[in-house]
């Protein structure tokens, strides 16, 4: 670790969202001194290729670097590597770290994610189980790869989905479970979920919704999955993708507020005395929820609060205010997402989904645009992102014909309520 003790601004958390900050800071014409306090041993890195481009090694892990490494020297950012935070005092303005260092803040940036969710189940910590959240998850899967054959998938969200697809490319025997009546049950529509379901069979995926994993059998290794009617899968490599845990226990154990992620305010100030929360772990009202308290698991999300952050910071007037949006690649199949569907009242399909160019508009009770997931379809996204943002309300027969531009809506645009 560097020798110096105590920065103006300390980021714990070297992914998207503690890069960005770091980045946003220099941009903003910050001249303090800046760390980023990372786990990993890496230089800050994309996570979302882990489960896509590197994980069928379409890219390598350098492509996947978000600035090289003589960015961080020239810009005057210790990148104080391979250090896990355990505690963190608010009063004497510090952290510690796992080896005992301690390194004292003006301003505390925390952008740690989370940690994947991991089952309950006997058999859970065999050797061939694995999590997609890092580089080092990723290169164990890769190793064991050659001399595997059936691969089982434990949840049907973008994780899950996006790795069988590139392990049935690979031509692996891939067997999804889920335990949900349906895959991305929580994130779309049953549009979507069933076009979904549908084309990962159509490329060889053992794909099964309402399943229950009663626990994963093998001596020292895996060697299957047993299901809650007792039917035993073959697997000699398991990944499991259920979500991850908010890594905030030593912001809650020094007083802030918070449980399923820390609370933030529009600056993304938490509640202890300048102390930032930013990315994944962090609780915000989201005005695309109705204000409703959220977490949001998106690089977008990361980088436009680490933004704020900076800016603030500075001395600038800001508020997180962003749009939400996703993407998510399968097969030749590009879904892009704008805004958040959770209690839409009504979803309406443009276009044919096996054209695999369509889009799902999603409306609340009033007929307003909630949110817009689009199937290799960049016009509707890009339009349909100003339908979102501006609240337009429109009617759901006019919205089904695809052959009508959603631009057409922006002329008379809506108040946001």
């Amino acid at each position: 670790m560097s020798d110096k003790r105590h920065y103006d601004v300390v980021i714990v958390g070297g992914g998207h969202g503690g890069a960005q900050a770091a980045i946003a800071l220099r941009g903003s014409g910050f001249t303090g001194s800046v760390a980023i306090v990372g786990r990993e041993r890496e230089l800050p890195y994309e996570r979302p290729p882990l489960s896509k481009e590197y994980l069928a090694q379409e890219r390598s892990f350098e492509r996947l670097h978000i600035r090289p490494a003589e960015y961080w020297t020239e810009k005057q950012i210790d990148l104080l590597l391979g250090h896990t935070v355990t505690e963190v005092d608010p009063s004497g303005r510090a952290i510690r770290c796992q080896d005992g260092s301690r390194i004292g803040y003006g301003k505390l940036i925390w952008a740690t994610g989370g940690d994947p969710r991991t089952l309950t189940v006997p058999g859970a910590d065999l050797a061939g189980v694995h999590a997609v959240r890092d580089r080092e998850d990723v290169d164990a899967i890769m190793a064991e790869l050659p001399g595997v054959r059936n691969v089982a998938v434990i949840g049907g969200g973008y994780i899950g989905l996006e790795a069988a697809a590139v392990l049935a490319k690979l031509g692996k025997h891939v067997v999804l479970l889920e335990a949900l009546p349906r895959v991305l049950a929580r994130v779309a529509g049953e549009q979507l979920s069933a076009f979904y379901e549908a084309d990962h069979r159509a490329h060889g995926v053992d794909l099964r919704v309402n399943q229950q994993v009663e626990a994963l059998e093998g001596e020292d290794r895996v060697s299957g999955v047993r299901l809650g009617t007792g039917e035993v899968l073959p697997a000699q490599l398991v990944i499991v993708g259920v979500g991850i845990v908010p890594c905030v226990a030593p912001l809650i154990e020094a007083g802030a507020k918070g449980g399923n992620g820390v609370r933030v305010d529009g600056q993304c100030r938490t509640t202890l005395p300048d102390v930032f929360a930013i990315g994944d772990c962090a609780a915000h009202a989201n005005r695309f929820a109705n204000d409703t308290v959220i977490r949001l698991e998106s690089v977008q999300n990361a980088n436009d609060m680490a933004t704020v952050v900076a800016k603030t910071i500075c001395g600038e007037d800001a508020v997180y205010a962003a749009t939400p949006w996703f993407w998510s690649n399968q097969y030749d199949l590009k879904l892009q997402t704008v805004g958040l569907s959770a209690g839409y009242a009504q979803a309406v399909l443009r276009g044919d989904p096996a054209s695999r160019k369509f889009s799902v508009v999603y409306l609340d009770s009033q007929s307003k645009v909630m949110a817009i997931d689009c199937v290799n379809n960049a016009r509707d996204y890009s339009h349909g992102r100003r339908l979102v943002e501006l609240g337009i309300v429109a009617d759901h027969l006019e919205l089904a014909d695809a052959d009508r531009q959603l631009k057409e809506w922006l002329a008379a645009p809506a108040p946001v309520s």
